[in-house]
């Protein structure tokens, strides 16, 4: 049975994408025949025949060396890098729930650990016209635990703190959080990581610094985070 883990962010441009790369290319190596899903992703650029490129999904498999084909990646892909619910609507081609369904449930069909990344933070809506659809529904569908991808720096403990206050009151499980752009032995970034871990009573599972090639964090513990995966 195939299992999943969802990866949520403080807000945008938090490196989400980056900190998926290396858990995809972590679990590939280990040999856990990983894959990578996102359900809407924003800000793409065209090819040649006007098609739009699913910029993120292709970052994580180049990244990663796994073969997924990109179209399973990712079933809504827009131009404009604004919220998928906006984009949407201005672009047309809504996000509608079952379709991420369908689309998930044929990559937990060929697949063992499934990283799922969300857009934006956990408030950031997929569709909001006759249809309202957050990402905590997403997260629901599929009965995922999430990991919390923050910056190390200046602010974190505010928007950490908050999106685990946010989470903790909705039911959406979080299994612990990582630190992207982190600089060792900064001291305001290694009081910041301090100070969310002693407030959330998250466990911090990974420091990741700029550039980084690998992640430090042990493919065992990682799968090990991972739920099996429940289709409605």
């Amino acid at each position: 049975m195939s299992k999943a883990i969802f990866l949520t962010g403080t807000g945008t441009d938090i490196g989400k994408t980056f900190i998926a790369g290396l858990i995809v290319k972590k679990l590939a190596e280990a040999g856990k025949n990983p894959a990578y899903y996102k359900a809407a992703m924003s800000g793409n650029d065209r090819r040649s025949d006007e098609s739009l490129i699913p910029g993120d999904a292709l970052f994580v498999r180049q990244m990663s060396g796994i073969s997924q084909p990109l179209d399973e990646m990712c079933p809504y892909v827009y131009e404009n890098a604004w919220s998928p619910h906006l984009a949407s609507r201005v672009e047309g081609n809504p996000v509608d729930l079952a379709v991420v369904r369908e689309g998930f449930a044929k990559v937990a069909e060929n697949y063992d650990y499934i990283t799922m990344e969300g857009s934006g933070g956990i408030l950031c809506p997929l569709c909001f016209d006759e249809h309202k659809i957050q990402l905590e529904d997403v997260i629901r569908e599929f009965n995922l635990s999430s990991i919390l991808i923050a910056d190390a720096g200046l602010g974190t403990i505010n928007s950490v703190v908050l999106t685990f206050e946010y989470m903790k009151a909705h039911n959406l499980p979080l299994k612990g959080i990582i630190f992207n752009h982190y600089h060792p032995g900064n001291i305001m970034e290694e009081d910041n990581i301090f100070m969310c871990e002693h407030m959330t009573g998250l466990p911090v599972l990974a420091k990741v610094q700029d550039n980084a090639t690998e992640l430090e964090t042990d493919a065992d513990v990682l799968s090990a985070l991972y739920n099996e995966v429940k289709i409605r």
